[in-house]
């Protein structure tokens, strides 16, 4: 699963292939929707939730609140099943899989503020830079000649003019990708705990008023 884009996504891979998916894009209903998604996933497949042996969870970079709810629902599930694995994955990683390249790219996806999470890739299964956000002017000069992959390219074609799909996450990918990290030694996993990349827009006030009596 995966909620750290405005896809909120849901997939059940068996080892194999991708047995059912959910995916719909609503940047502002993300703990609305994920429970739905994951109970009509595991009835299309046929299966029950104590079946799991593993739960693969995008760990972003993503805004703060959508970020929380797929991290707080893997976490949720794991402890309810017994303990089942969790294993993080960047969720640029899901789109460059996604993307099916096998020439150097980057993966943009929307950060708002007019910013955007990026990083490259030499191919659809290597990641050869940390997570940023950066705005697009300022990395344009830098990703020139190479195809930018995501939402976040499709929204600055000054900056980015190969932009290419998907535009957006697939929790299928995302499944399809651990699943040939896990069948070869299961490396490659993050921590499943959020990349957040910055402070989110929230913030305490700095002068509280005051309500007491003198």
């Amino acid at each position: 699963m995966d909620t750290a884009t405005p896809a909120v996504t849901v997939a059940l891979h068996d080892g194999t292939s991708v047995v059912a998916e959910s995916t719909r894009i609503d940047a502002r209903r993300h703990g609305e929707l994920l429970l739905p998604a994951v109970d009509r996933v595991v009835k299309e497949a046929g299966v029950s939730l104590d079946a799991l042996t593993g739960i693969v969870v995008g760990v972003g970079p993503g805004p703060y609140t959508g970020l929380r709810v797929g991290l707080a629902t893997a976490a949720a599930f794991s402890s309810a099943l017994g303990g089942v694995p969790v294993h993080g994955l960047c969720t640029l990683d899901g789109l460059a899989y996604a993307s099916g390249l096998e020439e150097p790219f980057a993966v943009a996806t929307d950060a708002r503020r007019k910013e955007v999470y990026w990083a490259r890739y030499d191919d659809a299964r290597t990641r050869t830079t940390d997570a940023s956000v950066d705005r697009p002017a300022d990395i344009a000069g830098e990703l020139a000649g190479l195809p930018v992959v995501g939402a976040g390219a499709l929204l600055y074609p000054d900056a980015f003019p190969d932009a290419r799909g998907p535009e957006h996450q697939s929790a299928a990918a995302l499944a399809a990708l651990a699943a040939e990290r896990l069948a070869a030694g299961g490396g490659g996993f993050l921590d499943p705990l959020p990349m957040y990349l910055r402070r989110p827009d929230a913030q305490v006030p700095k002068n509280y008023k005051v309500v007491t009596p003198t």
